[in-house]
């Protein structure tokens, strides 16, 4: 059984359209009283996790974000189409600037599918235990 995504938008798999689900991510960031610095810091995460997808989307694809919105806890799963990719170097600049932004960070690559998997808890979930 799968489970029900909040929030899901598709869009074209171009660049031009990140855009669209960084404000996305901000605005439920801040439905779940996110500070604003960590608004900044998944805004940041989903834009370099679109960026590292959006290399291997097979051509006309969409680019899928699902949000997942728990108590004071955000999952965004950002992922295209792709007939040929290769998960992202963990060493690289880029996933740890991700993994940094993110708090928790995963990567997919499965039957034509890449996803990024990106989860942060606010700052006030976590000082309330």
């Amino acid at each position: 059984m799968t489970t029900r995504s909040d929030v899901e938008l598709r869009v074209p798999a171009d660049t031009a359209y990140v855009a669209v689900l960084r404000t996305t991510t901000a605005g439920l960031a801040a439905r779940l009283d996110f500070t604003l610095d960590d608004i900044e810091d998944l805004r940041m995460a989903v834009g370099e996790a679109c960026a590292l997808v959006l290399r291997s989307a097979s051509p006309g694809s969409d680019l899928t974000c699902r949000f997942h919105l728990g108590t004071g806890v955000l999952t965004v799963e950002v992922g295209v189409d792709a007939a040929s990719a290769a998960a992202p170097d963990l060493d690289s600049f880029a996933w740890q600037v991700l993994t940094t932004l993110a708090g928790d960070a995963s990567v997919s690559v499965d039957e034509g599918r890449f996803e990024i998997t990106l989860s942060m808890t606010s700052e006030l979930q976590d000082a309330t235990g």
